[in-house]
């Protein structure tokens, strides 16, 4: 009992002693920031394609561009990271965030696809900094056992800035004026330079808070110097070089799910709504004012599409807090596995277009991703130990699988229909699960818990 309630205790506690829950706090704002633009991004596809009459593959430049800033600025930011430490990795990344915020103001008078394309590029080469950071932090803010379930919970807060993103996406995006014309592309900047002003006071905020640089347990001796330079080297170890290519294929999948959330639920020019007609009586409720009757046929506005992505991003949250709960009591892997061969099934589900069970498919899509990306992320770098910064900085530069997979998916639903495309996130989704279920074997480790690790290396 007693070596339980110091387990509990060291969940924020550093092995010297030190209470570190302010901080964690404090670095928990991050995943929200960078939950809240992503969330945006999910949005914007359809404003262009409406603006500029593009299909689901071209406007699929717009992740390709988010996801780019990710790729170029993975290794600079983990080597910049290893540099200043933490927190100069963290105020860094801030300031770089506003500047890409503060470009939406020149970008709309421009009003060119390019130049909104550079503004997300730049955003998120900001973003890569914070992710490069803070991911890895987390896991250091305590006990190491804990270190699966604090990047959980603080992505937790990531998923409440992706409930948050698509509705201002949708308030600013999807704007019209008193003739009913899209005045988005007048508007768009509008967040966004909310998302500047707000980085920048944060980053006075850390600029003096107490953000200590923690080394990461070495499990592997990597940093031993007696150790043979082969085996200090993080490419020797198959659980670190399997978990790049597992967020690789995880982010593809997230992409291209939420990307074209919007087009699955109101269809486009090209291709109709994969959502079966939706019942007279819903106009009178609180879908309302979200719905519009095409040819006798109620369906869903983008507007109103863009509000249901926040439903989405609701069962991505809910999915978080219950999966940081399991990952105290249950391997971490084994969790990992579970989640996405149940993915694997779902996007199965909705490939074969049955109605409404296909629709209910893509919100549990969303509830059984919640827990890839952090979980990964903890089972990459364990026992990494200094080397964890620049592990973490690979392991983010897979992001740039949401680069290309949703031109992928794109293109297999402009050559059939979107219900087809999701094909392609269940091929990604049974990488991420064969990764959790070799993870053992892999690693040379039972398993990593919220409790305890089980094994030794």
């Amino acid at each position: 009992m007693q070596n339980q309630t110091a387990d509990k205790k060291g969940m924020f506690v550093t092995p010297d002693g030190k209470n570190v829950l302010f901080t964690f706090i404090l670095v928990t704002t991050l995943f929200f920031l960078w939950g809240f633009c992503n969330g945006m991004i999910d949005t914007m596809d359809k404003h262009f394609q409406l603006v500029l009459h593009l299909n689901l593959s071209q406007s699929a430049w717009v992740q390709f561009a988010h996801y780019l800033g990710y790729f170029l600025m993975a290794l600079p930011a983990g080597v910049l990271a290893s540099k200043l430490g933490y927190k100069g990795g963290i105020i860094a990344g801030l300031l770089l965030v506003a500047v890409g915020g503060l470009w939406f103001i020149p970008a709309t008078h421009i009003d060119q696809f390019w130049a909104f394309l550079l503004g997300v590029c730049i955003v998120a080469a900001g973003l890569t900094f914070l992710e490069t950071v803070a991911n890895p932090y987390t896991t250091v803010l305590g006990d190491q056992n804990y270190g699966a379930t604090r990047i959980n919970l603080a992505q937790s807060f990531n998923g409440i800035g992706s409930l948050m993103g698509p509705i201002a996406g949708g308030m600013f995006f999807y704007s019209t004026n008193a003739a009913g014309q899209n005045t988005g592309s007048q508007t768009l900047y509008i967040p966004y330079l909310a998302v500047a002003i707000v980085v920048i006071i944060l980053s006075v905020v850390f600029f003096f808070a107490n953000v200590p640089d923690i080394k990461m347990v070495d499990d592997y001796h990597l940093d031993d110097a007696t150790a043979p330079a082969e085996s200090r080297s993080i490419w020797t170890h198959p659980h670190f070089v399997m978990a790049i290519a597992a967020q690789f294929f995880y982010v593809a999948a997230q992409a291209g799910i939420f990307s074209f959330f919007i087009n699955y639920m109101t269809g486009t020019v090209d291709h109709p709504s994969q959502l079966p007609p939706i019942p007279q009586e819903w106009s009178h409720g609180m879908l309302g004012g979200l719905l519009v009757n095409k040819m006798g046929v109620l369906r869903l506005t983008d507007k109103g599409g863009a509000f249901l992505g926040s439903a989405g991003s609701l069962c991505f949250l809910t999915g978080r807090f219950i999966g940081a709960y399991f990952l105290k009591k249950k391997p971490a892997h084994t969790m990992l596995g579970l989640y996405g061969l149940l993915n694997v099934i779902i996007c199965g589900l909705i490939f074969l277009k049955l109605g409404w069970i296909s629709a209910i498919c893509v919100f549990l899509s969303y509830f059984f991703m919640s827990i890839m990306f952090p979980t990964i992320f903890a089972l990459g770098i364990h026992g990494l130990g200094v080397r964890a910064k620049k592990a973490s900085a690979y392991i983010v530069m897979a992001i740039m699988g949401g680069a290309i997979v949703p031109k992928l998916m794109g293109f297999v639903a402009d050559k059939f229909d979107l219900s087809r495309g999701f094909i392609v996130p269940m091929v990604c989704f049974a990488v991420v699960a064969y990764y959790g279920f070799s993870w053992t074997r892999l690693s040379g480790y039972e398993g990593l818990r919220g409790l305890s690790v089980t094994g030794e290396h």
